[in-house]
């Protein structure tokens, strides 16, 4: 059989992350779609373009492995969108695990230990090494792109660029609580940056590098006590209690949300 044939496979992990969240826009607009009948109407209710209605479906049904959504030919209106039986099963599946999730985390919050809820809700595993906790300052929206300002401590602040459709499926705003992810080997560590616009330069202290002869692996220390990990060059010069700085281009920065 060619791969061309083969059946799509979900992902029931990836999926579960997306419905334990009933605030997940993605599942809004799939509820918005089973209540009004038409996927223009979900997009106008839930204050997100139909492109971006269309990204949430898309994302939704390739984890389910199926489709969630079908056409509906004739009726009064002349037609629409419906749920499939896995859209029903999915929205069923989600309100089921939310509650649970709740259930759990209230019980952890109330008799053992409140402080790491926030770290259990975030339920996010991903290859980058800097999980960065912020907040959204500004929104700037363009044609196509959003930049957002992302506020780390008193002295420091990065930009991140992601696509309309994204920010709108996230409903990033003003004064919200977000994580800054970024790989890092997408950091450059220097003692300076010779960086002429000075964005997403963050300056802290060396706690822990490479050796100076072959570079690699650094830590730095912001002034708010946040760790960001990032790599130097060979024959580095920089040692741990050394000011430093460390670079971040704006599209190497995805957001994640806290839920």
């Amino acid at each position: 059989m060619s791969d061309q044939n083969l059946p799509h496979v979900a992902d029931p992990i990836e999926l579960s992350r997306h419905l334990s969240s009933l605030a997940d826009k993605r599942l809004d607009i799939l509820r918005r779609i089973k209540e009004t009948g038409s996927i223009s109407e979900a997009a106008r209710t839930a204050k997100v373009s139909y492109k971006a209605a269309w990204q949430a479906l898309e994302t939704l049904s390739n984890l389910a492995g199926s489709p969630l959504v079908e056409k509906v030919v004739g009726g009064v209106k002349g037609g629409g969108s419906r749920l499939t039986e896995t859209g029903e099963l999915l929205l069923e599946l989600s309100v089921r695990l939310a509650k649970a999730r709740e259930a759990v985390l209230a019980e952890f919050a109330e008799q053992k230990n409140p402080k790491i809820v926030p770290v259990t809700a975030a339920a996010l595993q991903t290859s980058m090494r800097n999980h960065i906790p912020c907040t959204i300052e500004r929104i700037s929206r363009g044609p196509a792109m959003a930049r957002v300002l992302l506020r780390l401590d008193k002295e420091n602040t990065l930009k991140a660029s992601l696509t309309l459709e994204s920010a709108q499926l996230m409903e990033l705003r003003e004064g919200l609580q977000v994580l800054a992810l970024f790989k890092a080997t997408a950091i450059d560590v220097e003692r300076r940056i010779q960086h002429e616009t000075r964005e997403n330069v963050l300056q802290g202290t060396i706690v822990r590098c490479a050796r100076k002869d072959r570079g690699g692996e650094i830590t730095l220390r912001l002034s708010g006590g946040l760790s960001v990990v990032g790599f130097c060059r060979p024959h580095h010069g920089l040692q741990p209690g050394d000011e430093a700085e460390a670079f971040i281009s704006q599209q190497a920065i995805a957001i994640g949300l806290l839920t």
